[in-house]
This record gives structure tokens, sequence and C-alpha cells, in this order.
């Protein structure tokens, strides 16, 4: 028995993957030999192989734009109570000025990685026999890669963890071996075959997205609002393209796969980070982890007569 765990993309909505890893973890007792992860997933995958949950929940529930951007190119506002993000247009003027590629730099969630995911975590992960995988789309290549703990260096492997992050046009591109990476979500954003594909026969996948579609989108206002709605509706059919296929390659193979979906829609722009409604969203991720499990047993538990009814 080989079991996985495999978290989707989603930016700040891991924060409700964490929820939901904790529960599996800490209550379902659950143990996986391979944890396999895209963009936001690639940033847990190594604190969940060590079994570090507290730790990626203070990670997750302490970040903010700052953390992530060096140069941010999203303005919030706050407009009847609610919070509007617009394009903060002198940043992305200045990327251009100095040559950059994309309309924001995040070079600060390099730097918030590298300090996180330690090289001593790395050397323990290996030590562990435990398999960590994280996603990248190679632009150059036209192609997706999976990276392996195993086949990399520490530096390699944070890289690539940078990379799998990286949403571009609005965060930094990773360049390297002569090639130009972006968020692994471009092309797997729910890597469930890759999973099956590296020997897994039981798969719990956190996909952060609703199960239906539940929003419709307000007309686009600007250039880069439209840009945001068709990254939007294309990571959407890439999602259900993936859950698809590895629905049936799951059956195929007789694999036991597990799909936890979000309930409701978390937010509307996974760019934006928000210490509170992150905290709040890693609790909701636990309760329905748990709901869900109660939900479960209640269908195989037996039916029993009240004395009324008999």
């Amino acid at each position: 028995m080989k079991k996985a765990l495999v978290i989707s993309g989603g930016g700040s909505k891991g924060a409700f993957a964490g929820g939901v890893a904790q529960y599996l973890m800490k209550e379902e007792k659950k143990e996986y030999d391979l944890f396999i992860g895209t963009s936001t997933g690639s940033l847990m995958v190594s604190h969940l192989a060590l079994g570090k949950l507290d730790a990626l929940k203070k990670l997750y529930t302490n970040v903010n734009q700052k953390t992530i951007f060096s140069n941010n190119p999203f303005k919030i506002r706050k407009i009847a109570g609610e919070k509007v993000v617009s394009i903060r247009h002198l940043n992305t003027i200045w990327n251009f000025i100095n040559g950059r590629k994309t309309f924001g730099e995040s070079k600060n969630l390099r730097s918030l990685i590298k300090r996180n995911v330690t090289e001593e975590m790395y050397h323990q992960i290996k030590a562990d026999h435990k398999e960590v995988v994280v996603t990248v789309s190679n632009l150059t290549a036209n192609q997706i890669e999976y990276k392996s703990i195993n086949d990399c260096t520490y530096k390699d492997f944070c890289d690539w963890i940078w990379g799998s992050c990286n949403y571009v046009p609005f965060m930094s591109l990773l360049e390297k071996n002569n090639c130009q990476y972006a968020d692994g979500g471009f092309g797997s954003l729910v890597p469930i075959r890759e999973a099956i594909l590296r020997g897994a026969t039981e798969i719990d996948a956190i996909i952060l997205e609703t199960e239906v579609t539940q929003i419709n989108r307000l007309p686009a206002k600007n250039p880069f609002s439209l840009l945001f709605d068709v990254f939007g509706f294309m990571l959407t059919h890439v999602e259900r393209h993936n859950i698809t296929i590895g629905k049936l390659a799951a059956n195929n193979k007789d694999i036991k796969l597990n799909l936890y979906y979000t309930p409701t829609v978390l937010t509307t722009n996974s760019l934006v980070f928000d210490e509170v409604l992150m905290r709040k969203w890693w609790k909701s991720g636990y309760e329905y982890a748990r709901s869900k499990k109660e939900e479960i047993m209640s269908e195989f538990r037996p039916n029993v007569l009240t004395d009324k009814e008999i």
C-alpha cells in the first residue's frame, strides 16, 4: 500500500487545505508515503511530510502581501466594507522600466521559502524515505514537469517550490537551466494522475475550488481584470480535466480516491493574502474534513429501531 496526499493550486486558499490536512493527519491518524503539490500545494508538502502541522499553520495564518511580493502589482481598497482589488500602475511601470518580464515580483516569497523549508527539513524528509514532489510549468519546453526531492539539491528544490507558486505575469518568472518556469497549475492544477504513475494505491486529493461552479464573474473593467478572468476560466477547465483523468486512471487501476473540495467559494482573487481570512479558512478546512468524515460514518451506521418504532 502506498498512500498519497495531493494538494491543488489555489494561492491564499491553501490555508483551507492546511485545515483539511490537519484533520486527516492528526484526527484520522493518516500517514502518507507520497506528497504531491501544485502552486500553494508545493509550499505545503514539505511540512506535511514531516508532520509539522503547527509550523505550517503558523506560516499560512501569518502571511500578507508584503510577505509574498517584493513589488506588489495589486492595490487593495475597501469600498462599502468590501475589498476591491485594482492594479498599482506605478509598480508595474517600474518593473517594465527595469526590464522585468512580469507586472510584479515575488522575491519575498523565495526568501520565505528558504526560511521555512530549511536544509535540515530537506535532509530529514530524505532520511524518512518520504517522497515529496512539486509541479512546475516549463514554458520554454511547453510541458509540465514534476520535481521530486529525491532528484534535487536543497537549493534546486527551493527554486522549484518557488517556481511552482509563481502565478505569472503577476509574480516572478523562474529562469533556470536555460528555461523559463511558472506556476504548475497552468498545466496540472490537481496532479492526481502523477500520484498514480508514482505507484499510489490510495489518494486523498484536496481541491481548492468548489465541486460545482457557484459564481458568475462580473464584466471586466480593464485589461488586468480581463486577464484575471481569462486565467480563471482556463484554470477551471484545467482542473476539471485533471480530475476527470485522475478519476478514470483511479477506476482503471482500482485505486481508492478521496476528493475534498471547498464547500463554498472562498475568494475570487487568491493572490490577495489576508491573515484574518486565512485563519478562518484553516478552521473551515478542519471543520469540513470532520463533517465529511461524520457523513461517511453515518452512511455505514446500521439503522437501529427505537422502542416506539418496534
